[in-house]
């Protein structure tokens, strides 16, 4: 999957043009945010948490977004992905954190004998 980069490492998750909210599927393309599915919000969370991949979004503007039903998507996509991003180094650590716990229990444990 080629991402929608802009400059060198930027890549656009949420955009709002012609007065509808969109994210991003795949390669350049986007669809409207009343299509998304519970897959691509799992998609886009998983971008937004790479640290190897800067994400940006366009910013909610109710005066951009005319569809009632796109300002309420967009804005609570926006502000989770946007609390996501803020928070995604505290996430990574957690996340490697309790696997590395799980590891180091698992390679603990004595190997389990065949009776």
């Amino acid at each position: 999957m080629t991402p929608t980069l802009k400059g060198d490492k930027d890549m656009k998750l949420l955009k709002i043009e012609d007065n509808k909210g969109y994210y991003f599927v795949i390669q350049d393309k986007f669809a409207t945010v009343d299509k998304i599915t519970k897959e691509d919000l799992l998609r886009l969370v998983s971008l937004t948490l790479d640290m190897n991949q800067e994400v940006e979004f366009d910013e909610y503007d109710v005066d951009n977004l005319k569809n009632k039903a796109h300002q309420i998507i967009y804005k609570n996509i926006f502000e989770k992905l946007q609390e996501l991003k803020k928070r995604r180094k505290e996430y990574t650590d957690e996340s490697e954190r309790l696997y590395l716990t799980e590891y180091e229990k698992y390679r603990e444990e004595p190997p389990q004998q065949d009776v």
